[in-house]
């Protein structure tokens, strides 16, 4: 049991964890770019005065508290794209983790009263990252290694060996904080539901697919608000879910089951309710109970698709090749013609 906590478990999910986090931050702002000013910068309403009064309460930290000008906050927030594009792409991901930590607090700590819930899990993903080898696969970096293999640990001498197992111990943990999270997500928001008399009578669907605020499709949401069994099943179907996922964890397909469901339905409410950042960052979260073989066999569909795609253009570039000498022959006959 040991010899296994000492070696790197789930690359895979800590990978497909690192990709949507930082994808779906680095998206974010990417959207965010006109207002970012207005956001968090030196126009926003929650002025930089306000938001030290409260981080004097709060102590939470945030690069922008250092100064209010325009320009070092148009640096933390290039620092900010730049760095979840690293992490994303698992490039130098060590270092560019813990900068995408500090640049995720800096942002959200500056005005606290943004976001969809997504931000929250955003929030913690990002440093939970740091305690992670989440670059082990699918990675820039992993891609380098490939390349320029380095030294096996067994052998660097004892104590970057220990160093090496005491680093991998420290990513399972990680994962596994990332895994409690996650069921602590939704065993608090089943169980808040099963308390509220919305959800008790079926209704608590309806009303969201009402507002304009979360209605991007309103053809559609009146569509399926206007069906009490509809709502009826997807409100009830809900709170089943939620307080039923930690359960499951005792079996594993049963999970496997519940866990594409809630997939589902995260894309189902960034289509209907306008939450596509919360949903994405709910699906990144949710990754870490991915199944291995099932990430191993996308790998393997990816790297054929791959392999083909080259395979193809290799024999167009050959055949194009073997065409031209044809041609140079045909051209002197051509002009002793003419």
């Amino acid at each position: 049991m040991l010899p296994r906590l000492l070696t790197t478990l789930a690359p895979y999910q800590a990978a497909v964890v690192r990709i949507g986090t930082a994808g779906t931050w680095g998206a974010y702002l990417l959207r965010e770019w006109g207002n970012r000013r207005v956001l968090y910068g030196d126009r926003s309403p929650w002025s930089a005065e306000l938001n030290d009064r409260l981080l004097a309460d709060t102590h939470a930290f945030t690069a922008l508290s250092w100064s209010d000008g325009r320009w070092w906050f148009e640096a933390v927030y290039l620092l900010a794209l730049l760095s979840a594009g690293a992490v994303a792409l698992g490039w130098r991901t060590r270092a560019s983790t813990v900068l995408f930590a500090l640049t995720v607090l800096s942002l959200q700590n500056r005005n606290v009263f943004l976001g969809d819930g997504g931000d929250n899990l955003v929030h913690l993903m990002a440093i939970y990252l740091v305690f992670t080898r989440c670059g082990a696969v699918w990675s820039l970096d992993a891609r380098r290694r490939a390349r320029r293999p380095g030294r096996d640990p067994a052998e660097w001498g004892e104590p970057r060996a220990l160093a090496d197992a005491l680093a991998a111990m420290l990513h399972n943990c990680a994962m596994l904080v990332i895994a409690v999270q996650v069921v602590l997500v939704y065993a608090t928001a089943g169980w808040y539901k099963v308390q509220g008399s919305r959800w008790q009578d079926g209704t608590a669907v309806f009303y969201p697919l009402q507002l304009d605020y979360f209605t991007p499709w309103p053809e559609l949401s009146g569509l399926l608000g206007g069906s009490l069994l509809v709502t009826f099943v997807l409100t009830y179907g809900t709170v089943v879910m939620q307080v039923g996922f930690p359960f499951s964890l005792a079996a594993r397909r049963l999970k496997n089951v519940l866990l594409a469901v809630m997939v589902v339905e995260h894309l189902a409410i960034a289509l209907l309710l306008g939450l596509p950042f919360f949903s994405l960052a709910m699906v990144s979260a949710d990754a870490v109970f991915l199944p291995t073989a099932f990430l191993l066999a996308v790998q393997g569909r990816a790297a054929g698709w791959w392999a083909a795609r080259r395979a193809g253009r290799t024999a167009g570039e050959t055949a194009g090749e073997t065409a031209r000498p044809v041609d140079a022959e045909v051209e002197p006959v051509g002009g002793a013609d003419g």
